[in-house]
């Protein structure tokens, strides 16, 4: 008999499962991040942008305003990654075509949880449950990047690596235009170095993540799918053939299907309504024929 991770612990799905969401803020990176991302937005207003333009002027409001806003929508973002369920298998998932996945794979099944798993579901040592379109288990937001988060996830890169170029462009532009007189005080300097040195660091990470999600974005690919595809482009080469991922819509479809069909809802962490169970996608088989 296949039994629900759920029903084995002795558990009813849902049970403290609110304050399980919770408890994720109690961990040491989570923590960190939100901690980082509160110095960041202090520093960049009250002492930067002050610095610069005044916080009482029309330049100073509007930056103060700017920079406040998207570091809003980065915490949003941040706190819907940690607290939205990446997704599990559903209890009434039944495979469609025994011995297949329904996309001319061979149907996989979970020795730990027991189950079936969907296309493109991976199970998750940390989590201890299979995940739909499972990505990867991030530390920092302690939780799993999976089919209803990923959109959320990448909103949060979006919005933490615009916020930190911001802060970098504030406080270069601090630099050129004060001078000397901006480093040179012996209570400023070190402050100045470190906050800088932080924040070209994050830029730059950052924005290396970003491109690489955006990357796996327009191929509608997961970071354990391109791991996967790696050896199977090195076998289709190996036999003269050429490997296409088969969830590769077209990069509109890629985009339209992960973020939704509505262009100006991209950027909304919470715009989810296009998800739907995430036990089934289309192929790019399917869409041609």
């Amino acid at each position: 008999m296949i039994r629900r991770p759920e029903e084995r612990r002795g558990k009813s799905p849902g049970m403290g499962e609110m304050g399980e969401k919770l408890r994720r803020f109690l961990s040491l990176p989570v923590i960190a991040v939100i901690s980082l991302m509160s110095f960041v937005h202090y520093s960049t207003v009250f002492i930067f942008v002050d610095c610069w333009f005044g916080l009482r002027s029309i330049a100073g409001i509007c930056n103060a305003l700017s920079f406040s806003f998207l570091a809003l929508m980065c915490v949003g973002s941040f706190c819907a990654s940690v607290l939205i369920d990446p997704g599990q298998v559903p209890a009434s998932f039944v495979p469609d075509v025994e011995g297949s996945d329904g996309h001319g794979g061979r149907l996989k099944f979970c020795g730990k949880c027991r189950i079936y798993k969907p296309p493109r579901a991976h199970h998750c040592r940390i989590c201890k449950r299979c995940v739909l379109k499972m990505d990867h288990h991030c530390l920092w937001i302690n939780n799993c990047v999976g089919y209803a988060n990923y959109k959320t996830f990448i909103v949060f890169v979006f919005y933490a690596t615009t916020s930190a170029i911001y802060a970098m462009v504030i406080f270069m532009g601090n630099a050129l235009q004060n001078g000397r007189s901006f480093i040179g005080k012996d209570s400023f300097k070190l402050f100045s170095v470190g906050f800088g040195s932080t924040i070209i660091i994050l830029s730059v990470l950052l924005g290396t993540l970003l491109g690489w999600h955006i990357f796996l974005l327009l191929h509608n690919m997961t970071t354990i799918e391109y791991r996967e595809g790696i050896r199977a482009i090195w076998l289709a080469g190996k036999s003269g053939q050429r490997y296409h991922h088969p969830f590769d819509l077209g990069r509109h479809k890629n985009l339209s299907s992960i973020l939704g069909s509505n262009a100006f809802k991209w950027c909304c962490p919470l715009a989810l309504g296009h998800l739907r169970d995430g036990t089934q996608f289309p192929t790019c088989r399917e869409v041609m024929s």
